[in-house]
C-alpha cells in the first residue's frame, strides 16, 4: 500500500479505518482470504445440522417434516428477514465491523444449539444463528466489489463462494466422526467456538475501503432506500427472471446439501463416518472446483459479451442434471457416488455468474442491499423451502415407497432445479441492455 494517487471525492476521503494510500492487490487478496474463512465457518455452523438429523429426530421424536422445518425455515426465515436491515446498515456503515459482529453472534448461537434441551430451544438457537449469518454475505459481497474490478470480480466472488463448500465439506468430514464417537450436543459446541476467534481477525486486520474503490467511481453521499433499491432491481426484467431461476436452482442445491447425508444412510446403508468422508470430499472439493471454475468462466465469457458470461455457465450446470438423476436412482452405491461427483461439480458452476451479475446490475450504494434481496428471495425458496419440501414429500411418499421415499423427494427437487436453469437462460437474452442502467 504505497501509492498516493487516490481519486478525489469519496475515494480521497478517509476515515479511521480507511488509509489515504492505495490498497494493494496483495492486500485485496488477503481480505478475500479472510472473508473466505468467515464463509467457511458460516457453512460449518449451518451444515452441521444436516449431519445430525437422525440423532436429533430420534431424541426429540420429530418427523421428517419437522426436521425439514428445523434445517430449512427455522434458519432461513430469520436469515432472510434480518438480512435486509443489516444490508441497509452495510450500505452506509462499516461493513467490516458488521461482519465481525455477525460472526460472533452465529458462533455463540451454534454453541448454544448444543445446550438445547428441547426441540423448541434448538429451533430458537437456529433462528439466532440465521440472524447472525445474515450479517455475513451481503457486506462481504459489497466489500469484494470494492476491492476487485469487473475483470476479476467473478473470480473473487467465486473464491469467496467456495467457502460454502469447504465449510460444508468440513462439517461433513468432522461431523461424521463426531456423530460416530460423540453426541450431537458436543459437536455443536466444538464446531461453533473457533468462530469467535475468527471474528477478532476480521475486526482488527480488515480495512474498510471507500465505495466504488475498485472502479475509481464515486458513490453519492446518501445511500438509496430499500424501496428505491428494490424498485430499481425489480424494474429490470433480466433481474426478475434471473432471481426466479436462481431460486429454483438453489432449491436443488440446498435439498442435496441438507438431505444427502440421510439419503446415503437410508438408501445405501452407509456408516456415518463413510458418508461423512464421501460427502465431505465431494461437497468440499467438488463444490469448490465447480464454483471457482465457474468464476473463471464468467470473467472470460463476459469479456466477449455480457450474455455469454451468464448463459454459458448455466448450460454447463444443466449438462450435469442427467448425472444427478442417476445419482438418485441408482441402486448400486458405487454408481450413485460415481455420478454424484461430477453432478455436484457442475451443479455449482453457474453460482458465480449470479453473484457477479447481481452486483453488476446494482448501483454503488445499492450493492449490499442488492445482495441481501437476492439472498432473501433465494433462501426463502432454496434454504427454506428446499429442505422442508424434501422432508414433506418424504413423509408423503413413505406409505407407498417406505424408506425409498427420500429418493423420490430429492428427484422432485432436481426437476425444479432444471426449470430454474431454463429461466436463467431466458434472463441472459436481455442482460446487456439492463446492465447499462447502472452507469
Amino acid at each position: 500500500m504505497n501509492n498516493n494517487n487516490t481519486p478525489n471525492n469519496e475515494l480521497s476521503r478517509t476515515t479511521a479505518d480507511t488509509p489515504s494510500e492505495t490498497l494493494s492487490p496483495g492486500y485485496a487478496n488477503y481480505v478475500l482470504a479472510v472473508l473466505f474463512i468467515v464463509y467457511v465457518f458460516n457453512f460449518i455452523d449451518r451444515q452441521a445440522m444436516s449431519v445430525f438429523i437422525g440423532p436429533i429426530k430420534e431424541e426429540f421424536g420429530a418427523s421428517d417434516t419437522a426436521m425439514g422445518l428445523l434445517v430449512g425455515f427455522a434458519f432461513a426465515l430469520l436469515y432472510t428477514i434480518a438480512g435486509i436491515p443489516i444490508a441497509r446498515w452495510a450500505d452506509s456503515g462499516n461493513r467490516r465491523n458488521i461482519i465481525a459482529i455477525g460472526l460472533t453472534l452465529w458462533s455463540a448461537m451454534t454453541v448454544a444449539s448444543g445446550m438445547a434441551r428441547s426441540f423448541v430451544q434448538l429451533a430458537l438457537a437456529r433462528v439466532f444463528v440465521g440472524i447472525g449469518e445474515a450479517a455475513g454475505t451481503p457486506p462481504a459481497h459489497s466489500l469484494l466489489a470494492d476491492y476487485f474490478p469487473l475483470s476479476r470480480r467473478g473470480t473473487a466472488l467465486a473464491i469467496y463462494s467456495a467457502g460454502a463448500f469447504v465449510g460444508s465439506g468440513l462439517a461433513y468430514l468432522g461431523g461424521g466422526y463426531l456423530r460416530e464417537y460423540f453426541d450431537w450436543r458436543m459437536a455443536f459446541i466444538l464446531l461453533g467456538a473457533p468462530g469467535l476467534l475468527v471474528a477478532l481477525l476480521v475486526r482488527f486486520t480488515v480495512v474498510e475501503p471507500p465505495r466504488g474503490y475498485s472502479e475509481k467511481r464515486t458513490a453519492s453521499a446518501e445511500s438509496s432506500t430499500f424501496v428505491q433499491t428494490l424498485r430499481f432491481l425489480a424494474s429490470s426484467r433480466t433481474w426478475v427472471v434471473m432471481m426466479a431461476g436462481f431460486s429454483l436452482l438453489s432449491l436443488t442445491g440446498y435439498a442435496v446439501l441438507m438431505w444427502g447425508f440421510e439419503f446415503f444412510g437410508r438408501i445405501h446403508g452407509m456408516a456415518p463416518i463413510s458418508i461423512g468422508n464421501w460427502m465431505g470430499l465431494i461437497v468440499g472439493i467438488g463444490g469448490s472446483v465447480g464454483t471457482i471454475a465457474g468464476g473463471r468462466l464468467v470473467d472470460r465469457m463476459a469479456q466477449k459479451t455480457p450474455a455469454r458470461g451468464l448463459w454459458v455457465p448455466v448450460v454447463v450446470t444443466l449438462a450435469g442434471f442427467p448425472l444427478g438423476a442417476v445419482f438418485l436412482l441408482a441402486d448400486a452405491t458405487f454408481l450413485s457416488l460415481f455420478c454424484f461427483i461430477p453432478f455436484y461439480v457442475l451443479l455449482n458452476v453457474y453460482v458465480p455468474a449470479i453473484y457477479a451479475y447481481n452486483q453488476n446490475m446494482a448501483r454503488l450504494r445499492m450493492r449490499a442491499t442488492a445482495a441481501a434481496i437476492m439472498l432473501f428471495i433465494t433462501n426463502i425458496v432454496g434454504a427454506g423451502l428446499g429442505p422442508l419440501l424434501v422432508g414433506f414429500l418424504s413423509d408423503l411418499f413413505a406409505p407407498s415407497f417406505g424408506v425409498e421415499s427420500i429418493r423420490y423427494a430429492l428427484l422432485c427437487a432436481l426437476g425444479l432445479g432444471a426449470i430454474g436453469g431454463v429461466l436463467l437462460l431466458v434472463s441472459s437474452r436481455t442482460v446487456e441492455r439492463d446492465l447499462l442502467r447502472t452507469l
